[in-house]
């Protein structure tokens, strides 16, 4: 028999006799035939599972079965399965779960078109016993950020078997977690991932899984969701630790761990004149700077005000007298272009890391700045940015997205502070093409790289256009939840964007822009060409459950170091 294309592992243990015949019959379906399946019984008790896995390899030689005399657990009977498996790759799928019929079919068509390809992941649906379909679930491309806070890539799964291998197969520690374990290991070797936009996988809903029951369903899974992770931090030398969000499962936090204090430049462009803008008769750069002097843990910084010439002396001294020997300041003489004050004030910095502040910014976290040290001090790391807040609560940043034909905006802005997102993905931490720089955090190599921050750009999109050259340039852009700040937006001046400035963003780049690796083709979220509000909405998915779907084809991530 030649080698398949594909090994289909499934462990089975004691699986209902509808269930387990709805799984086999959707192997069995697929238009794509170059496969073998590879079912391993985990010493189920009830007898019908062993008459019908009997049954199915009678029916097809490419169905492999093996039984073992003893219960090993999901990590066993998976290793177990890969021994027997002969296919280049291998694909996920639980003994209670449907593939969709084109689910192989799509999934070779992809790796054909991107030969280097070592893990492939769809999108899902959840599917109840009775066959009915529902929560689709649309992901973005391949996010390494995102990765290490949610197991989003899950099913369908299908990753090169001689890394697979390599990697050790599947970890007995990490029983319950076994799959995001796979993944965070073959995803730190791997050359390229794919993702295929499409629904093909349909996750059973039963009381006894994950899908069905929750944490309440499988809870050791979820601690060992958590050891998963932290293993993958501390092989790739992120320094953190991994925690559980108390209150939704599924999501984890990194709470940074810093070796070192490397120093940073705080870079806040202000005006620095006699009537300095005021929110509620305060001054705002010297509210701004007594929040981070009394509200920052870390040690080791710098801040650079960029003030308009000729400065008012009593707002200088007035800062002097907030951050001490802290404050630098650097006089701005040239005609106003935002751009060129980010540059002149980086340029007389001293900082690995710069921290592009605006001055209407109030620090929330205490350790805010060692958060976007651990993100920004990984190698290919361009930008870290945080959540943003209005004074009343409301989202106003949790990263930007491109739609409309390359315009962008801020996804939820305007949203309760308490909105999770789309899959949660408002607390947990994503790679987007760019983050707003009114928090935004740069290693000084990548900033001199790119050549900073364009003049092109002296008011609007200048944050968006560095974001996009950092992208452009091999680097990663990330957005971090559990970094937040409160701005007062618009205080300091008005955000209204130019016709020519939206032209020149999207001509610049919408080669990277016009589709945003960050969504997913079926998501609309409604984004006004200015962001100034946001109508988020699931729309634009037309299958039809059982038709074959139409629409996006693979989309392809290259992850270098991580």
């Amino acid at each position: 028999m030649p080698t398949p294309r594909f090994s289909i592992l499934t462990p089975v243990f004691n699986t209902p006799a509808d269930v387990l015949a709805a799984m086999l019959a959707s192997v069995r379906a697929q238009r794509f035939r170059d496969w073998e399946l590879c079912l391993v019984d985990d010493c189920s008790s009830e007898p019908h599972v062993g008459e019908m896995l009997a049954a199915a390899a009678r029916a097809d030689r490419r169905v492999r079965v093996l039984r073992r005399a003893e219960n090993g657990g999901i990590v066993a009977a998976s290793n177990d399965a890969l021994a027997i498996a002969a296919g280049e790759f291998v694909a996920l799928l639980d003994h209670d779960d449907e593939l969709h019929r084109d689910a192989l079919a799509h999934v070779h068509a992809a790796i054909e078109a991107a030969p280097e390809a070592d893990y492939v992941y769809t999108d899902e649906d959840k599917i109840d016993r009775a066959g009915r379909r529902s929560a689709p679930f649309f992901k973005p491309d391949w996010s390494p950020e995102r990765m290490r806070t949610q197991m989003y890539t899950c099913h369908l799964s299908v990753l090169r078997r001689s890394l697979v291998e390599a990697v050790g197969g599947f970890d007995p520690e990490v029983e319950g977690s076994q799959d995001w374990d796979l993944v965070l290991k073959v995803s730190e070797r791997a050359r390229q991932v794919l993702h295929v936009p499409k629904v093909l996988y349909h996750w059973r809903t039963l009381e006894t899984s994950a899908a069905g029951g929750g944490e309440a369903a499988k809870p050791w899974a979820f601690e060992a969701g958590g050891r998963a992770v932290q293993a993958h931090c501390e092989r790739i030398g992120l320094p953190a630790t991994v925690g559980r969000d108390e209150r939704f499962a599924g999501v984890y936090h990194l709470q940074p761990r810093l070796e070192r204090q490397p120093p940073v430049s705080i870079v806040i462009p202000t005006a620095g004149g006699s009537r300095e803008v005021r929110y509620e008769d305060v001054v705002l750069v010297a509210h701004c700077l007594r929040s981070i002097i009394s509200g920052s843990t870390y040690e080791n910084y710098e801040i650079v005000c960029v003030v308009d010439a000729p400065a008012d002396p009593a707002l200088l001294d007035q800062l002097r007298g907030i951050a001490g020997e802290r404050l630098r300041i650097v006089e701005f003489e040239d005609e106003f272009n935002f751009s060129a004050k980010v540059n002149h004030g980086a340029v007389r910095s001293e900082g690995e890391h710069l921290l592009l502040l605006n001055d209407d910014i109030e620090i929330a976290t205490p350790d805010w700045i060692e958060r976007l040290v651990m993100y920004s001090a990984l190698p290919e790391i361009g930008a870290v940015g945080a959540r943003l807040l209005w004074e009343d609560g409301r989202l106003q940043h949790a990263g930007i997205l491109f739609e409309n034909g390359g315009y962008p905006g801020h996804i939820y802005r305007g949203f309760s502070g308490e909105f999770r997102g789309y899959s949660n993905n408002v607390l947990v931490a994503q790679n987007y093409l760019a983050v707003t720089g009114a928090c935004l955090m740069t290693p000084r190599d990548a900033f001199e790289e790119v050549g900073g921050f364009s003049t092109l750009f002296p008011l609007n999109y200048n944050d968006m256009d560095y974001c996009l050259k950092l992208n452009a340039g091999g680097r990663r852009v990330v957005y971090d939840p559990d970094t937040v700040l409160l701005h007062f937006e618009s205080s300091s001046r008005e955000t209204e964007v130019e016709d020519w400035e939206k032209e020149l963003l999207r001509d610049r780049w919408l080669a990277l822009t016009a589709v945003d690796p960050s969504t997913n083709p079926r998501l609309r979220h409604g984004l006004p060409r200015i962001g100034a509000s946001l109508r988020w909405a699931i729309g634009g998915w037309t299958h039809r459950f059982g038709r074959e779907l139409a629409g996006a084809t693979a989309r392809t991530s290259t992850p270098r170091r991580q």
